[in-house]
């Protein structure tokens, strides 16, 4: 007499059914929870004792800044790890479902509703009547506010064409629009600064949408394909993503707290304090990619390397998350 296993779904004697996959649905969901409470919460406790004071609303433009950073690396990470994948010989066709259409929109809302605050002069709108659309033109802030707008409603509708990879240059002027609005043109060297932030941003969002989709395509494949292969392939070029992040951070970071200010600035203010919770973050990051890459060349399976990288994928959304909330809090003060 042979014993049947109920199908998936279906209860038995033993107790109720579980629905497979629920139990990692209703993680996903608390992460997003918390991952939302930081910048709404982050910018009072780093500006506790500071003395410093933060525009009004810091808590909601650190929120959107977060969504837009992360809407940007999901469509940027596809269309990396995409170009990967058919450089590999006998990698299948297939690619899991495009997230897109779905990333870009979302970043079409989040630099709306930070364009919103722009046209109130940075100030959170209480009504649709206080805000002045024809006040962003007249602004450096609010043209790249409408740039970043225009760029992620084109790169929506391209990500749904026929050709999903032009969606590139619309995101690319997000990036550079970014990298022009966090160096004023009153910034000491500003084309500098928003040089380094250009690069440390587009590495960013190459490796943590990379790495999303890396693990995305490995599921799609199965076992049996050569996720391996992909894998060691993304850790390679993540190594430099990695090395140039790490350089144009740390030389960012010294162009607004100079050398000799760094230890006192990290502790007595906000914006110290949020760029060492983001360097330790980083720090958990580089040693999970480690790990990751320990696994590919040493396992005897080295699909393992998945434990980590998963683990790998949740710090760097709660690294782009403590980035938000960084490009809110007020730069400190060149002692």
């Amino acid at each position: 007499m042979t014993l049947m296993r109920p199908p998936a779904g279906v209860a038995d004697a033993r107790g109720p059914a579980r629905r497979p996959g629920a139990g990692r649905a209703v993680a996903v969901v608390v992460l997003v929870l918390l991952a939302a409470l930081i910048p709404l919460l982050g910018p009072s406790a780093a500006l506790h004792g500071t003395g410093e004071a933060a525009a009004p609303g810091v808590g909601g433009v650190a929120l959107l800044r977060a969504v837009l950073f992360a809407a940007l690396g999901v469509p940027l990470g596809e269309l990396f790890v995409g170009r990967l994948a058919r450089a590999l010989p006998g990698a299948p066709a297939t690619a899991p479902r495009s997230w897109a259409p779905y990333a870009t929109a979302v970043g079409f809302v989040a630099a709306l509703g930070l364009a919103s605050v722009v046209a109130t002069g940075n100030l959170v709108p209480r009504s649709l009547a206080q805000i002045d659309v024809g006040g962003l033109y007249a602004s450096r802030d609010g043209k790249l506010a409408l740039l970043e707008v225009n760029a992620f409603l084109v790169a929506a509708l391209c990500a749904r064409s026929a050709r999903p990879a032009v969606q590139v240059w619309p995101l690319a002027a997000v990036v550079v629009a970014e990298a022009l609005r966090a160096h004023p043109v009153p910034e000491h060297s500003p084309l500098v600064g928003s040089g380094l932030t250009l690069v440390h941003l587009s590495c960013a969002a190459l490796w943590a949408g990379g790495l999303l989709h890396a693990l995305r395509t490995l599921r799609h494949w199965g076992p049996d394909g050569p996720g391996a292969a992909l894998l060691g392939l993304y850790a390679r070029v993540a190594a430099v993503l990695l090395a140039a992040i790490t350089a144009t951070g740390v030389w960012s970071s010294l162009r607004r707290m100079p050398a000799g200010t760094v230890l006192e600035q990290l502790t007595d203010t906000a914006y110290g304090r949020t760029l060492l919770a983001k360097v330790l973050l980083v720090t958990v990051v580089a040693g999970l990619a480690l790990w990751a890459r320990l696994r590919l060349r040493r396992a005897t399976d080295p699909l393992t390397a998945c434990v980590p990288a998963r683990a790998e994928v949740v710090a760097l959304g709660m690294v782009v998350v403590v980035s938000g909330v960084l490009t809110a809090l007020p730069v400190p003060i060149r002692w």
